[in-house]
């Protein structure tokens, strides 16, 4: 097939997100952006479009023009798949229409605004079988999947115990009040939901531990708080969680936590030992054993595990980050995208990128937090 011809509502001038998926996307050499509607204001959509070497037809005032032209375009022309990198309260209209006009479909978390816009969109995905991947971009590490691996391989054993922190400290002081772009929509409920810094790292912090363990959260317990005055949505959370194999769990999510940056990490423990990954250090994983000495597995390194050394591009040694573990999700996405324009169908358990699925479950974190927060009683079935 060739490229993947992608193209791009949101993620114009300005934006942060927009620049970090076409990085990834062009990594491995998958994708081509061949179109966009980057900006609600039709002429810095066509500036960014510029920007971006793009042909002026092929640059759209709006995403539902470039919806409407492309679906019309010859097969081997049009685009394939669309990159939605919009704040959240406008993820769902374009997923929706989308995956209604056949394109596969690459979009940024949490899902959407709402339960009820994610449980449509997990229909529609279902029927129209169509690819749609979440970018849960800390999934794309490679000590991510080896710790992944090990779990799965049985090599701590039972899991007994989650432990997951996702602190950040730029939101300290009501920044949103002097315009600051970023967290101007974030902290807004009709642009980003009911959620503040649940939605926007929280659920971050619950795929991964998903991701990781290979469990489900089964149950509760958060105490959410808005620490700075004057904010409309929560910047701080603490919880319990129960998983459906009887490990408990921790989970700490602030973004006023002054002078932290993205300081994601995870401690996971099982009858044999326990592994730790902080996203800061993201080419190192530590493993503790109870019989014998602690091991630290390098990304690039010996004895990792094939999904391990498969999201891998450099010999030991050289670091490997960010924007890596972004492009391992989008190549994974190309070959599913590949797959099923050979054979018509696709597996889509036979490829390592978040689905439909895991947005689902991202959005009733969402609002099961925010329930339990609200609630005197506390515990809440998830």
């Amino acid at each position: 097939m060739g490229k993947i011809r992608m193209g791009m509502i949101g993620g114009g001038e300005g934006a942060f997100i927009g620049a970090v998926h076409r990085m990834a996307a062009y990594l491995d050499g998958q994708f081509e952006l061949v179109c966009g509607a980057f900006n609600s204001d039709p002429l810095r959509s066509k500036k960014s479009g510029k920007d971006l070497h793009l042909p002026d037809q092929r640059v759209y005032s709006d995403w539902q023009t470039m919806l409407e032209v492309e679906a019309q375009l010859p097969e081997d022309t049009r685009m394939q798949c669309v990159s939605i990198v919009t704040p959240n309260h406008l993820h769902f209209a374009p997923a929706k229409a989308s995956i209604v006009k056949g394109f596969s479909v690459i979009c940024d978390k949490p899902l959407c605004l709402t339960m009820e816009e994610a449980e449509e969109l997990q229909s529609l995905v279902h029927k129209y079988d169509c690819v749609f991947a979440l970018t849960h971009n800390y999934t794309g590490y490679p000590m991510v999947k080896q710790a992944k691996a090990m779990i799965s391989n049985g090599d701590l054993g039972k899991i007994k115990k989650v432990v997951i922190a996702y602190p950040q400290g730029w939101l300290s002081s009501r920044i949103e009040s002097t315009g600051q772009k970023q967290a101007s929509w974030r902290t807004d409920p009709k642009k980003s939901g009911i959620a503040g810094s649940i939605g926007d790292i929280g659920t971050h912090a619950e795929n991964i531990s998903e991701y990781i363990t290979g469990l489900k959260i089964d149950s509760l317990c958060a105490d959410i708080s808005t620490l700075v005055d004057g904010r409309l949505l929560d910047d701080d959370g603490n919880m319990l969680l129960r998983f459906n194999n009887g490990a408990k769990g921790l989970m700490y999510v602030s973004q006023i936590s002054a002078g932290e940056e993205n300081n994601l990490q995870i401690s996971i423990y099982g009858e044999k030992g326990g592994l730790s990954w902080k996203q800061m250090s993201p080419n190192s994983l530590k493993v503790q054993w109870l019989d014998k000495p602690t091991q630290i597995f390098r990304s690039g390194g010996p004895g990792l595990y094939p999904i391990a050394s498969k999201a891998c591009r450099l010999p030991a040694g050289h670091p490997e980050g960010y924007i890596e573990a972004f492009a391992n999700i989008y190549s994974e996405v190309a070959n599913a995208i590949r797959k099923k324009k050979q054979s018509g169908k696709v597996v889509l358990s036979d490829y390592d990128f978040p689905t439909i699925n895991d947005g689902v479950r991202g959005m009733r974190f969402i609002y099961k937090a925010i329930e339990s927060g609200n609630s005197h009683d506390k515990w809440v079935k998830f």
